[in-house]
């Protein structure tokens, strides 16, 4: 394949489809961060021992098949999976401590789902004295996140960074994550590209080999201030009408919804528990009838013994069926038992990139990215560098989290690319969030929907700690929502209202320095109300700027207001109009409010210090008490029922006298034509 030269200045790419995210994360390349390096002799297959792997980055690796828990050591899945736990855990590999940490991490949850202020103070307890006398560092992961969140302990940033340093230590990938999170916050790049280098290597190492893993994004529970209830009908997993469809047609002997059902229990989508015994029993199948797809990722569970034993001869079976029937992605697989020397008689790298080629050609995003590896590391090929860097930025702007992760290495060691840490640490940590860790959002998701707020709290607490977005977001919403049903727990029992909108506000500025255009609305609304704060007209000016360059309508809207009361902004009216104009730019909805505002503009600069201004500004004082009369009188229960009753009573009476006005009109012009008619003739 002919080299390509790089003719734009900038190569901008998402890590996913904007469908799939709630915001794109963008990459912007320039030639000058592309380094040339020196192209080193190729490497064939009969260069090298069929048992020795390449001498740099063995990017190749095997796909890590262990469980998630795993993977994930200290993970609470052994509590909210118990089943798919046991079948791959015996009770006896549990030593004694490992017990004792999650039965008081269970009696916690359960006693927060129970309302149970006592016993979850008793389970912490527990926890804490596994941390400090045991010294376990799963324990001491969670002592160090309730220190973080507060619950049942004082809010003590400093000891929750102790204990997750100690849990780190001691193998704690979770409390790693803490770390990296609270380092890429103080912008302490050094650090933070270290401990994200090694979990995102560990999201690596549990994906797929022909194809790229499915996006299990977490679910955000809310839309703006209201629930997504469209989005939570989707998670609803048996018991959606539209899952439920699909399961029928299946069991009528649809291929496609064979492979669907199947592929949702392969990778626990749309609600379901991931459960590879279902999802092998559909593809198997779904096969019978010639699917394709399920072809493919049967081939993906042999090779990974995902569920079944593994065996690489039936793996390359079945992805060499696969791909004679166009399904180009398995090719991807092929390639890569070749490269392995997995099911075949020995290595062969030229085998392997011409597989690989096949997959590129027809725009496979995997294919791409493993041409960019055998450029990278000159298997088969003449060493790269250059080229491979291209291969990564179009798989990776096709959504191949590998890419991103093989850009975040060469940012991060200055290969190929110039030495670029603040950008390698946003690379990795968007690929570490895909990791194992990921399944605290499924359980959460579980949780809200069985109507376990609390328990979904914790969980996106949890989360929105080791820096997700959507989960800081989330665990807020659930705070401002919910209220005392939050569990939202401090030193002496449940929070106050003071406390709980202190830690809404926390976690809402957490999100909106991840570019939650929501969440900085929210914060400039709790700077310019005080609420859960001090009242700041200045940082809620600057909340507002933050959301407006989001291009956020209400940012605009609240800004232009701002302008024109000289509130946190100077006093601008010209300003003040943009600002409203911009508003409806981006939102026609808006119409009405802007109409008004620059109604109010005109009159305020053409009629200064008049009747009618001192009105306008008077009414933000006077609407909440009109509208506490509106929710305290008018719509009381009682009080309603009168004043309906009232209201049919006034338009009964209504009717009646306009019907008697009418009769006596009529019979004042009947009698004006009797009195006016000609006299009879005789």
């Amino acid at each position: 394949m002919q080299r390509h030269k790089l003719t734009l200045s900038l190569l901008i790419f998402s890590l996913l489809p904007l469908s799939l995210l709630a915001r794109p994360y963008f990459l912007i390349l320039s030639q000058e961060d592309l380094k040339d390096i020196p192209s080193s002799p190729t490497t064939t297959s009969s260069d090298v021992d069929p048992n020795e792997s390449p001498p740099e980055w063995d990017e190749f690796g095997d796909s890590d098949s262990k469980p998630e828990h795993e993977l994930d050591p200290g993970s609470w899945r052994p509590i909210f999976e118990p089943d798919a736990t046991r079948s791959s855990t015996s009770a006896s590999e549990l030593d004694p401590e490992m017990e004792q940490y999650y039965s008081a991490v269970e009696k916690m949850f359960s006693a927060v789902s129970d309302s149970e202020v006592r016993v979850v103070e008793e389970a912490v307890a527990e926890i804490e004295e596994l941390a400090t006398v045991k010294g376990n560092s799963h324990a001491q992961s969670v002592l160090g996140f309730l220190y973080g969140l507060g619950q049942i302990k004082e809010r003590d940033k400093a000891k929750a960074f102790l204990y997750h340093h100690f849990a780190a230590d001691g193998g704690s990938l979770q409390s790693k994550s803490a770390l990296a999170y609270t380092y890429y916050r103080q912008q302490m790049h050094e650090k933070a590209v270290k401990l994200y280098a090694e979990l995102a290597e560990v999201a690596v190492n549990s994906f797929l080999i022909s194809k790229d893993s499915p996006v299990i994004e977490p679910v955000r529970i809310h839309h703006g201030a209201e629930e997504n209830k469209e989005a939570l009908r989707k998670s609803r997993g048996e018991d959606d009408d539209v899952f439920q469809i699909l399961e029928y047609q299946a069991q009528k002997g649809n291929a496609g919804a064979m492979f669907k059902i199947g592929y949702f229990h392969y990778f626990g989508l749309r609600g379901l528990r991931r459960d590879h015994a279902k999802a092998l029993a559909w593809f198997s199948k779904a096969v019978e009838k010639g699917e394709p797809r399920s072809m493919e990722l049967l081939g993906e569970i042999y090779a990974r013994g995902a569920g079944v034993e593994r065996n690489y001869t039936k793996a390359l079976e079945w992805l060499t069926l696969a791909a004679k029937q166009q399904l180009y992605s398995a090719y991807n697989g092929m390639g890569y038992l070749y490269v392995k020397g997995y099911g075949v008689q020995k290595k062969n790298y030229s085998k392997a990139k011409e597989y690989f080629e096949r997959a590129a050609d027809h725009e496979d995003a995997g294919g791409h990215y493993n041409l960019g590896v055998m450029h990278l590391k000159g298997i088969g090929v003449k060493r790269d560098v250059r080229l491979a860097c291209q291969y990564f930025i179009v798989a990776a702007n096709a959504g191949q989290p590998k890419a991103f992760y093989q850009l975040a290495k060469m940012f991060h060691m200055g290969v190929g690319l110039k030495k670029n840490l603040p950008m390698a640490t946003a690379l990795y940590k968007l690929v570490a969030e895909r990791g194992p860790w990921n399944s605290l959002s499924r359980w959460a998701l579980e949780s809200y929907l069985k109507g376990d707020v609390g328990k979904a709290f914790l969980l996106y607490s949890r989360m929105a700690e080791l820096g997700y977005e959507i989960a800081q977001s989330n665990a807020a919403w659930i705070l401002d929502k919910y209220a005392e049903g939050s569990m939202c727990m401090g030193e002496s029992g449940f929070c106050t209202d003071s406390e709980r909108h202190q830690r809404a506000h926390s976690l809402w500025w957490q999100a909106s320095e991840q570019g939650n255009e929501h969440a900085a609305l929210l914060i400039g609304d709790a700077y310019y109300y005080g609420r859960g704060t001090e009242r700041d007209y200045e940082r809620a000016a600057e909340a507002y700027m933050h959301a407006k360059s989001q291009s956020n309508a209400q940012a605009m809207f609240n800004l232009g207001y701002m302008h024109e009361h000289g509130q946190g902004l100077p006093l601008d009216l010209h300003l003040a109009k943009r600002y409203y104009d911009q508003a409806l730019e981006i939102d026609p909805a808006a119409k009405l409010p802007v109409t008004l505002a620059l109604a109010s503009l005109w009159i305020r600069k053409n009629h200064a210090d008049s009747f009618m201004v001192h009105v306008i500004d008077s009414l933000p004082g006077v609407y909440p008490k009109i509208k506490a009369w509106v929710e305290n009188i008018i719509l009381e229960e009682g009080n309603a029922a009168i004043l309906t009753l009232f209201a049919c009573l006034l338009t009964v009476l209504y009717f009646r006298e306009r019907q008697r006005r009418n009769a006596a009109v009529e019979d004042g012009i009947q009698g004006q034509h009797i009195h006016h008619a000609p006299a009879a003739l005789n």
